[in-house]
């Protein structure tokens, strides 16, 4: 099997799993896209975005906050009018008043709203980073000077267990939606 077929035969293991990422890991997606889409956040707020680090605390409460959400019904959170977000914090409160339940259950597991954000944030850049590396389309459409060198290999040494979790979103969730 060569490169290209080992790349096309990924091509929609790859898709499954971005969509069973998507869903246990990214109760704000739409708001995630909002941020990556705000050129005009302030310069701060980028900065914040781009220097933002994961690691094992911040992951392991980032998987318990996401299971508990979605064992709770918590639904991604819809983005609203992106003529409404100048900041980072105008987009920490659009996802937060999506449902009143979703900012006690991020403090329960010792996030303010706007770690929160940052670390789902972190996550699927670095996501996207890694997946990039395989898949030249996608490629294109990421600033390599905005990924957190860090971050993606967290993301890395931690494929197995974000498959896992994966895995077994898409099995609770009935599959391929």
């Amino acid at each position: 099997m060569n490169a290209r077929t080992t790349q096309l035969s990924r091509g929609p293991m790859l898709r499954r799993a971005w969509g069973g990422l998507f869903a246990l890991l990214m109760l704000l997606l739409p708001l995630w896209a909002q941020a990556q889409a705000a050129p005009g956040l302030p310069e701060a707020d980028q900065q914040a975005i781009r220097t933002y680090t994961l690691n094992e605390d911040v992951f392991n409460r980032l998987v318990a906050t996401t299971k508990e959400g979605k064992a709770m019904g918590i639904k991604s959170q819809q983005a609203g009018d992106p003529s409404q977000i100048h900041t980072l914090d105008d987009l920490v409160k659009q996802a937060m008043s999506g449902d009143k339940r979703i900012e006690p259950l991020v403090a329960k597991h010792g996030f303010t709203p706007r770690e929160f954000l940052l670390a789902n944030i972190a996550l699927m850049n670095a996501g996207i980073a890694v997946q990039a590396k395989t898949q030249p389309e996608l490629a294109r459409y990421v600033d390599q000077n905005k990924i957190n060198k860090a971050n993606v290999a967290f993301y890395e040494s931690h494929q197995s267990q974000i498959a896992a979790l994966m895995q077994a979103g898409d099995e609770s969730a009935g599959g391929d939606k």
